[in-house]
């Protein structure tokens, strides 16, 4: 039923209205109650929008697109993150220095770097990858450094050399062909090896980090890194 009548709420509007102005003699939106967002059914830079039952239609900023699901701002996604199907997408840039897009994430440099540049309204902002990883421009994320090979050095990211082999009677060994490493005097990491590379995990929210079995523990397991959350 919801889908049906909200196919007659775009029939109608879709010729009336454009970017936040609103939407007068047009049926009412599907529910009348908080905020709901749909997807413009020929633009997926436009999407309809419902506040306590007033109709609306948006435009996406510059770089961002809709689907139903981003969050990055006003209920548009990035552009890249965005499958538009039949509906039509305009990505014509309006770029400022250091911004491509109004909004988008990109490299801090062409060199493997812990760093990348978030743009939002056109302004540039330095972010930090967490610890133990560098941008990967082919996801707009950060990822594992061995997984970069082509650029980066996980060993000089991670600050670890794994060891070609570790003695049987060690802990680390139980944990092979991915051995296992404490990080001195961090409660909250240890560093695993894969293929030879060494990767710095972080322990799940309310974990931390028992050196005694190289395992992430709940706080009372691990005393002295209980007041350490």
């Amino acid at each position: 039923m919801r889908a049906f009548l909200w196919a007659a709420v775009s029939a109608a509007v879709i010729a009336l209205v454009h970017g936040g102005v609103l939407v007068e003699d047009a049926p009412a939106c599907p529910e009348q109650h908080g905020i709901q967002a749909y997807a413009h059914p020929e633009s997926c830079n436009l999407f309809f929008l419902c506040t306590n039952g007033t109709l609306t239609v948006e435009q996406c900023e510059n770089g961002l697109l809709f689907d139903g699901k981003g969050a990055v701002y006003n209920h548009c996604n990035y552009h890249w993150a965005v499958d538009c199907g039949q509906r039509k997408a305009d990505l014509t840039p309006i770029s400022t220095h250091g911004c491509e897009y109004q909004f988008g994430i990109y490299p801090h440099s062409d060199e493997c770097s812990t760093h990348y540049i978030k743009c939002g309204h056109g302004e540039p902002h330095a972010e930090e990858c967490e610890p133990g990883l560098v941008y990967d421009d082919r996801i707009h994320g950060c990822n594992w450094p061995d997984l970069l090979l082509e650029k980066c050095n996980p060993e000089a990211v991670v600050g670890f050399k794994c060891p070609t082999k570790v003695p049987s009677n060690t802990i680390a060994a139980k944990f092979w062909p991915f051995p296992r490493f404490a990080v001195p005097g961090d409660c909250h990491r240890l560093i695993t090896c894969v293929n030879g590379h060494p990767r710095l995990i972080t322990c799940g929210e309310g974990k931390v980090f028992d050196e005694t079995n190289l395992t992430c523990e709940d706080p009372e397991l691990v005393p002295h890194c209980a007041n350490r959350l």
